[in-house]
């Protein structure tokens, strides 16, 4: 694996496969590629692989199990358990890359993705502009920057002046920033957003010691356990995955009467709308690790939407005001890919990939996307497919 000190010896008339983000999807990809005989070059802008994954908040575990969570080519240690620490990811993409002898060139971001007209000397291609003035020409270009690449906070009124006259006891930060509840202790926290991220953030807070606890909630969320009798529900994502979505809304509403407490007077009703029906919106229903008991025993208010800051307090969309001394925002991340490839015309309106896997956009083959869809059946599963199907396709068009 090569480091930063060694990166200029990426030369661009080699012409191999590009490969942008040196985290799962692009490991996978790479290793797919490799495997095929087609030379593919990772291109990660930190210091090492994995660099979101290292970024995350403590006490995270995948939601997804230690067997369909491993990457083509290597499958993760039993040692690490059923779920999967945020630690142990790590140490798997470090020994994955390691394993696989894999050509990784760190400390280089590509800033932007151009297509080399077909007239040009070696024949058509791409050319990827990175930092140091590099141009950089291959074959072909997977991208695989992650779903979780640029943090997002709302353009609430009033954002930039919340907290610059409350001294360091008033506080907004992304939920990105997060790390553990001891910066916490005996502080009053809203955590803004109850996806999977901000669910686990509210608990942690409450279980490590947190003076007290509100979840601010837009949407109510479709909330399911993250194992019942041992049956894990990434297999029920699977065998959803390719039904028909009006058949598991309809399968869904019931199961979740059975098997979860009614929490409507905590301020969480059931959701109104179909939890795969949510799921092709882009909303993965919340794991449960601990929320359910927390809203039930009330160590976890829910509160309405976050409408704005004004005066040193936080307005709700129901009309009230509070004071917390810390906002945690969990609202998410943007793709961030519009200056990287949006004057391609590959984005759809909300910045994301018109297509994504073995499939090319019409009008930029060679160009390919993994890793920015949020499937149900589990992330690193879906990740490793694509980057089968991505190496297969590409090795069939590009490949020697």
């Amino acid at each position: 694996m090569a480091d930063s000190d060694t990166r200029t010896a990426v030369q661009p008339s080699d012409r191999p496969v590009y490969v942008v983000g040196g985290g799962p999807g692009g490991l996978a990809t790479a290793y797919a590629l490799r495997a095929r005989g087609v030379r593919a070059v990772v291109l990660e802008r930190s210091e090492g692989v994995g660099a979101s994954w290292r970024r995350h908040y403590d006490r995270l575990h995948l939601h997804t199990t230690r067997r369909l969570s491993a990457l083509p080519g290597l499958p993760m240690p039993r040692r690490f358990g059923r779920w999967v620490s945020r630690d142990d990811v790590v140490r798997y993409l470090e020994k994955y890359a390691e394993h696989h002898d894999l050509e990784i060139v760190t400390g280089v971001e590509v800033s932007r993705i151009e297509r080399v007209p077909d007239g040009s000397a070696d024949g058509p291609g791409w050319l990827l502009r990175a930092t140091g003035g590099r141009e950089l020409t291959g074959s072909a270009v997977v991208v695989a920057t992650g779903y979780n690449h640029t943090p997002r906070i709302p353009d609430w009124p009033g954002r930039t002046e919340y907290g610059r006259d409350e001294g360091e006891h008033r506080e907004l930060v992304h939920a990105s920033a997060y790390r553990n509840p001891g910066p916490y202790a005996g502080r009053d926290v809203l955590v803004v957003g109850v996806g999977n991220t901000g669910a686990e953030i509210a608990v942690d807070l409450v279980e490590g010691g947190a003076g007290r606890v509100r979840l601010s909630v837009r949407t109510v969320p479709h909330i399911v356990r993250r194992s019942t009798a041992g049956w894990a529900a990434q297999y029920t994502g699977v065998l959803c995955r390719r039904l028909p979505v009006a058949l598991v809304d309809r399968l869904a509403g019931p199961l979740a009467k059975v098997s979860l407490p009614d929490l409507s007077a905590q301020g969480l009703p059931r959701p109104d709308t179909g939890l795969y029906s949510r799921v092709r919106e882009g909303a993965i229903p919340v794991q449960d690790v601990g929320l359910i008991d927390a809203v039930r025993t009330g160590r976890v208010e829910i509160v309405a939407a976050v409408e704005g800051f004004e005066d040193g307090k936080v307005v709700l969309a129901d009309g009230s005001r509070i004071a917390p001394d810390a906002v945690i925002a969990a609202t998410g991340y943007s793709r961030g890919l519009e200056d990287l490839v949006g004057h391609l015309g590959v984005l759809d309106s909300r910045g994301k990939p018109v297509v994504h896997g073995p499939r090319t956009p019409a009008d930029a083959p060679g160009l390919y996307f993994t890793g920015f869809t949020n499937p149900i059946s589990g992330m690193l599963r879906e990740l490793a497919i694509d980057a089968e199907r991505i190496a297969k396709a590409i090795a069939a068009k590009h490949g020697a």
